[in-house]
Order: C-alpha cells, then sequence, then structure tokens
C-alpha cells in the first residue's frame, strides 16, 4: 500500500466546512478558537478559487452557520439530519468539479460528522485533510481517539497554517502576501493539543 503524500493543489482541492452551528457554541469545546481558524481558511479558499461546501446538521432545532463564518462565495450550503456530509447534492457538486482529488474537513463534532465525512470520502477514493486546529468536539476524549482513528486509516490530520502554505507552495505565488497576511497571527495555542 502506497503511503498518501498529501500534496494539495488548489485546483484539485475543495474545502469541507460541516455543521459550525449557532447552537453548538456553548457545547464544543474551544469553539471559539475553531471558529476564527474556519474563517481562516474559507478566506484562504476565497483567495485562492477554491469551492467551499457547508452543511449544516438540522439547522430548524440547531441554527444556522455562526455569523462569524462568513460564507460568501460557497459553492453549497445544505441542511442535513444524516451525519455524513456525503448528501447526494454534496456527490453532485463533486462530480461537477474536474479533477478533484483532494478534500480538506474542518467543524464539528470530530468523532461524528467529520469522522463520518472522512470515511466515506476515503472510501470513494478522495484524499481527506482533517484540520485539527478547526476541527472539536463536545469532549476531548471523542475528539482525540476519533483523529487517532482516522490518522490509522490513511487520513492527514493537519493544520490550517500547512494546509494555506501548501497550496500557495511558492513565496512568488500571486496570493503569497495575502495568505500570509492572514496566517500572520498564528492560530491560537488552544487545549486542543490534548496531551495524549
Amino acid at each position: 500500500q502506497m503511503t498518501t503524500l498529501g500534496n494539495l493543489t488548489p485546483s484539485s482541492t475543495v474545502f469541507f466546512c460541516c455543521d459550525m452551528q449557532e447552537r453548538f457554541r456553548p457545547a464544543i469545546k474551544y469553539f471559539g478558537d475553531i471558529i476564527s481558524v474556519g474563517q481562516r481558511l474559507l478566506q484562504g479558499a476565497r483567495l485562492l478559487g477554491i469551492p467551499v461546501i457547508v452543511t449544516e446538521q438540522y439547522p430548524k432545532g440547531l441554527g444556522s452557520t455562526v455569523q462569524e463564518i462568513d460564507l460568501t462565495g460557497a459553492k453549497l450550503v445544505l441542511p442535513k439530519t444524516k451525519f455524513s456530509m456525503l448528501l447526494p447534492e454534496v456527490e453532485a457538486a463533486l462530480a461537477e468539479i474536474p479533477g478533484v482529488r483532494s478534500v480538506v474537513l474542518f467543524g464539528v463534532e470530530t468523532h461524528v460528522c467529520i469522522q463520518q465525512t472522512a470515511l466515506e470520502l476515503i472510501g470513494r477514493g478522495l484524499e481527506v485533510h482533517i484540520v485539527a486546529d478547526a476541527t472539536s468536539s463536545r469532549s476531548m476524549m471523542d475528539r482525540m481517539f476519533a483523529l487517532e482513528r482516522l490518522a490509522r486509516t490513511g487520513i492527514i490530520v493537519t493544520t490550517s497554517e500547512a494546509i494555506l502554505l501548501q497550496l500557495v507552495a511558492d513565496k512568488e505565488h500571486p496570493k503569497f502576501k495575502e495568505i500570509q497576511n492572514l496566517i500572520k497571527a498564528s492560530a491560537p495555542e488552544s487545549g486542543l493539543l490534548s496531551k495524549v
């Protein structure tokens, strides 16, 4: 079995933003931190022309995506009841994007919707990058074991800064300065970094 190298290029990448909703705010650990990192990722996606797919878990009960997250230009914003983001409309949108190879996935909850989405995506032969500093759960135990399990299946667990710099790849990239401005302030050093 070949190791997944995880090389990202804007033309073959899609961002998935999962269930970053208002009602999760008091329950999810370090939610403020993952919101700020999620917002940085979406700004990066807009700068680099990367399609963004957003889901909201049962928005009637759980509210819409938090207002701090700017969904301008998102390809899709869909309600769902299923835990995985791979709804028929999402499958159709992925089929319309030529040469899509990698999905950058973040949001909540790590051990439920993120895990089920990631497993379905790799089952379809896509490469999955989970953004550890933009992904959380109500319980750090659930989050930690989900990330461990996913990493063992060949999913890449990484950080927002690593992803954005990998996507520009070169200081000479026309958007490098703007991406550099996004990451000037490091992502919050939150308690998401579990001491295993």
